[in-house]
């Protein structure tokens, strides 16, 4: 966590002065399994907390290339009313349908690994973060984990998370095919440097959080 980094001491001899190297933790975890939860407890220990979901937004906003890409690939019909791209109507289009899926992956994925990198950079520049978390449910897919020292998962049981997903207002015939196209996170056990299962309470959860932070990041400063 730290590197050597020269300098003069108050007599003009030169010292080796510790310097706190950045970890990059990639976040992920299938829908329902309480990751954004986790993300939230991380910037709350001290984390920079990047959403790669919002950069996905971002890549696609009016004025963007990646705004008129996604209007040529499919067309008008997902512009809304407010003249930006209407996210659930495109969702629409893409989910359920592999090769449009593929279409848009291929548009927007690129462009926010572009901005997790950059975001990467200035956090460097920076020098004050211990740790930048990016969070993202596509992570190892999109090849986004290899911007990442370590991956963390988030896991949960599948009855669990559809109970989750149910109670936020989604049919039991929707969180299922959400389950079967993301998973409950249990798949990414073996790439994980840090596994959080999260199949308590909220208190449950922080004290896990707070333990893998302090065995991976506080307690190697």
């Amino acid at each position: 966590m730290f590197a050597g980094q020269i300098g003069r001491g108050y007599n003009g001899s030169l010292v080796v002065c510790a310097r706190r190297q950045m970890l990059t933790i990639g976040l992920t975890g299938g829908i329902g399994t309480g990751k954004s939860e986790v993300a939230r407890i991380l910037g709350e220990l001290g984390a920079v907390v990047v959403d790669a979901d919002r950069l996905g937004h971002a890549a696609y906003r009016r004025g963007t290339a990646g705004f008129d890409e996604v209007v040529r690939a499919f067309g008008r019909d997902v512009v809304g009313a407010a003249g930006e791209i209407d996210r659930k109507r495109l969702g629409q289009l893409v989910f359920g349908d592999p090769g449009r899926r593929r279409k848009l992956e291929r548009i927007v994925w690129p462009r926010i690994e572009d901005a997790i990198a950059e975001r990467l950079r200035a956090e460097r520049r920076k020098g004050s973060a211990a740790a930048v978390v990016i969070e993202a449910a596509v992570l190892v897919e999109a090849g986004w984990d290899a911007l990442c020292d370590e991956v963390w998962v988030v896991t949960a049981p599948e009855g669990e998370v559809l109970r989750r997903l149910r109670g936020s207002g989604m049919s039991e015939e929707d969180a299922l095919a959400r389950v079967r196209v993301q998973g409950n996170g249990t798949r990414l056990r073996g790439q994980a440097a840090a596994t959080i299962v999260n199949d308590g309470g909220l208190e449950d959860l922080r004290r896990r959080v707070e333990s893998v932070w302090r065995e991976r990041v506080s307690g190697k400063a």
